[in-house]
C-alpha cells in the first residue's frame, strides 16, 4: 500500500524540524497574545495621555471661571464704590488686587500685599495686548511672573474707583494641577504596564482555551502522518468554524488516500501491462539463444516486432498521461474538420491492410476552436481505433461546430460502466481487449487531454446500436464563430466514405 505522507503545523506550539531542531519562530499563542498586550499597551497608554491630558484642561477651565468670576464681582464693587476694606476671595491662594494707572495698588485681598502688585505693569500690559477685547470684558490668560505663587491663572478688567480708571487682577496659582497631574501620571506609569500584564496572562489564558481544540486537531493530524495510510480527524460536536475545518481536511485526507490509491493501482496496471510484452519478448530471445541455427533472424524480427511495438505504444500513453496537465495548452485555432482528417489517417483505417470496419466522415458542419491540434488528433484518433476494435461493421465520425462525435455498431458498453471504461487501464473484456492491442489507455488519454482543453469525453448509446463517444470542446468565442459561419458558407462540406476492406 502506498502511503501518503503527510505534516500538520503546530497550532500552539514550534514544529520541530526532521534534524530535532525547533526553528526560530514563535507559536502563534504567543504571537496572538504578543500582538494584544501590545495593542492593549498602546490604548492604554493613548488612554492615560488622553485622560491627562483632559483632567489638565478642565482643571485649567475651571480656574478660569473662577478668577474671572473674581475679577467680575471685585470690578462691580469698584463701579459701584462699594469695596470692602478686604477684597473677597474664597478658593487657597486666590489674589485679587486694585490697581491704578500708576501700578499702585488700591486695595487688596487678605493675603495679598497692599504695595507689592501681584503682576509688573509689563504682565499686565502685555496681557491687554494679547487679547481683542471690548470694554469691560475680562482678560483671562497665564502668567509665569506671579509674585506671589509662581505659574497661575490671571484675569484682568477694567473698573472706575473713586472717579479714576483702575484694574482688576485677580490670580489663582496652577500649582495644585500640576501636583495633581504628576501624581496621576505616576500612579498611571505603574498602572498601565501591571494592567497590561493582566490582559495579556488573561488573553494568553483564553487562547490556549480557544486553541485547545487546534491542538487536538494537529496532534489528530500528526498521528496520521506518523501512521501513513488512511486516517480522520475527529470532528467536534459543536458546528463552528473549527469543526468546519476538520471536515475540510478529511476530505482533503480521503482524497490523498484516493490518489495514493490510484497511483498504486496506475503503477501495479503498468507494471502488470509491461509485463506480459517482456515476458513475450524474452521468451523469444531465449528461443533464439537456445536454438540460434533453427531461429532466422527475420523470423525473429517479425515475433518480436509486434511485442516490441506494444511496449512502444504502451510507454508513449503513459508519457503522454504524465504530461497532461504539466504544461499551458496551447491556444491554437483548431479546424474541426482538419483534427478528423489528421485522427483518420494516424488511427487504424488507414494501416494497409488492416481489417477495419467500414468509415463514414461528415464534415459538413465543423466548427473551429481553441486548443492544441496535435493533441486533439490524439484524442479523435483514440476513439476512432477504439470504435475501430468494436464495431461489428460500421464506424461514423461527426464533426460539428465545438464537437467531434464517433459512434459504431458494435456491442456498446453498458451505462453502470460508461465512467468506469474512461479510467486507466479499464478493459470490459480483458482477452479480447489483449488481442486486438489495446492497452486500457486510449479512453483514459482521450478524457485526459479533453479536459486539459477545457472540455470532456462523454459515452452513450449510438443510434447505429453501439457506442457513441462525444468529444465536447468549450463554445467558441464570437470571433471563432464567425470565422466558422465564413468557412462553412464558403466551403461546404461533403460526407466521405471509406470501405472496409
Amino acid at each position: 500500500m502506498a502511503e501518503v505522507t503527510r505534516s500538520a503545523p503546530d497550532a500552539t506550539g514550534p514544529a520541530t524540524t526532521p534534524s530535532g531542531e525547533a526553528p526560530a519562530r514563535r507559536s502563534l499563542r504567543v504571537r496572538l497574545t504578543a500582538i494584544t498586550a501590545g495593542l492593549l499597551c498602546v490604548a492604554l497608554a493613548a488612554g492615560a495621555v488622553s485622560l491627562t491630558t483632559v483632567l489638565s484642561r478642565s482643571r485649567v477651565a475651571a480656574l478660569d471661571d473662577i478668577v474671572r468670576e473674581r475679577a467680575s464681582t471685585v470690578a462691580a464693587l469698584a463701579d459701584d464704590d462699594r469695596l470692602p476694606d478686604a477684597l473677597p476671595v474664597r478658593e487657597p491662594g486666590e489674589v485679587v488686587q486694585i490697581v491704578d494707572a500708576q501700578g499702585r495698588v488700591v486695595a487688596s485681598s487678605p493675603n495679598a500685599s497692599r504695595t507689592l502688585p501681584v503682576l509688573a505693569d509689563a504682565e499686565v500690559e502685555a496681557l491687554l495686548r494679547s487679547a481683542d477685547r471690548d470694554p469691560g470684558e475680562v482678560v483671562v490668560g497665564a502668567t509665569d511672573a506671579s509674585a506671589y505663587d509662581g505659574p497661575a491663572r490671571v484675569a484682568v478688567v477694567g473698573a472706575r474707583h473713586d472717579g479714576e480708571d483702575v484694574l482688576v487682577v485677580a490670580t489663582v496659582p496652577v500649582a495644585e494641577v500640576r501636583d495633581l497631574l504628576r501624581a496621576l501620571s505616576l500612579a498611571l506609569v505603574g498602572v498601565v504596564p501591571v494592567l497590561t500584564a493582566g490582559l495579556a496572562l488573561a488573553v494568553w489564558l483564553v487562547l490556549g482555551r480557544a486553541l485547545r481544540p487546534v491542538e487536538q486537531m494537529r496532534r489528530a493530524a500528526e498521528q496520521v502522518a506518523v501512521a501513513g495510510g488512511p486516517g480522520s480527524i475527529p470532528v467536534g460536536p459543536r458546528d463552528d468554524e473549527l469543526a468546519a475545518l476538520a471536515r475540510t481536511l478529511n476530505t482533503m485526507l480521503d482524497r490523498l488516500d484516493a490518489a495514493a490509491a490510484r497511483q498504486q493501482r496506475f503503477v501495479a496496471d503498468a507494471a502488470h501491462e509491461l509485463r506480459s510484452p517482456l515476458a513475450a519478448v524474452r521468451a523469444t530471445v531465449d528461443v533464439a539463444r537456445a536454438h540460434p541455427d533453427a531461429y532466422p533472424v527475420a523470423e525473429l524480427a517479425a515475433d518480436l516486432e509486434p511485442e516490441v511495438l506494444r511496449v512502444q505504444s504502451l510507454v508513449e500513453d503513459l508519457l503522454l498521461l504524465a504530461r497532461v496537465g504539466a504544461r499551458p495548452t496551447p491556444a491554437d485555432a483548431a479546424d474541426l474538420a482538419d483534427v478528423v482528417r489528421g485522427a483518420v489517417s494516424a488511427s487504424r483505417f488507414a494501416v494497409p491492410g488492416a481489417v477495419v470496419p467500414r468509415l463514414e466522415v461528415r464534415d459538413a458542419d465543423a466548427g473551429t476552436v481553441r486548443g492544441d491540434v496535435d493533441a486533439l488528433t490524439r484524442v479523435v484518433r483514440n476513439l476512432l481505433d477504439n470504435a475501430a476494435r468494436h464495431a461489428a461493421g460500421r464506424v461514423v465520425v461527426t464533426a460539428g461546430a465545438h464537437e467531434v462525435v464517433v459512434e459504431d455498431d458494435g456491442a456498446g458498453v453498458p451505462e453502470a460502466d460508461r465512467e468506469r471504461v474512461l479510467e486507466r487501464f479499464v478493459r470490459l473484456d480483458e482477452a479480447r481487449e489483449r488481442e486486438a492491442g489495446g492497452s486500457g489507455l486510449g479512453l483514459a488519454i482521450a478524457r485526459e487531454v479533453a479536459r486539459e482543453h477545457g472540455g470532456d469525453v462523454l459515452l452513450g448509446s449510438s443510434s447505429l446500436g453501439g457506442l457513441e463517444a462525444r468529444l465536447a470542446l468549450p463554445v467558441p468565442r464570437a470571433a471563432d464563430a464567425g470565422a466558422t459561419a465564413s468557412r462553412a458558407t464558403g466551403t461546404p462540406g461533403t460526407a466521405r466514405t471509406t470501405r472496409r476492406p
